[in-house]
């Protein structure tokens, strides 16, 4: 079986850290690597800077927040769809924006699926397992 990894890029400790449990609990990925912002997001794709020594590959699945400090959602998701390399990998994009505009330029830009975060931590825990059960078990990505 194919290894399961989880790149989770957050800026907000106490929502990664939630989200990390509750992938972990329902065990959906092998590893789950956080970091805090688009650019750092950029770095660990093409493993570069503090990420030179990374399991090479691919996350199996980007969990993508929206608004972040240095590099937001938005201008991650472009630049990383504009690499043939990363194209083709699962992006959710996990946020509290429930605004028109944010959402039309994530699918515009190619993000696979745009959850809002829900406010009632059960609800949040829930809802980060049917994301899990659906892009981890479920979905297929190639090679």
């Amino acid at each position: 079986m194919k290894i399961k990894n989880i790149l989770l890029v957050e800026d907000n400790p106490k929502d990664a850290e939630l989200t990390k449990i509750a992938l972990d609990e329902n065990n959906f990925a092998n590893h789950i690597d956080w970091v805090r912002d688009g650019v750092e997001a950029l770095e660990y794709l093409k493993a570069e800077g503090k990420y030179t020594d990374r399991t090479p590959g691919l996350p199996t699945l980007i969990l993508l927040d929206l608004q972040m400090p240095r590099m937001n959602g938005i201008e991650f998701l472009a630049k990383m769809k504009q690499d043939p390399k990363f194209k083709n990998v699962p992006v959710v994009m996990l946020t509290s924006s429930r605004q028109e505009e944010d959402m039309v330029n994530s699918y515009s830009l190619g993000v696979n699926a745009y959850v809002v975060k829900p406010v009632d931590l059960n609800d949040f825990i829930d809802a980060i397992k049917q994301l899990g059960v659906f892009w981890v078990i479920v979905n297929e990505i190639p090679n």
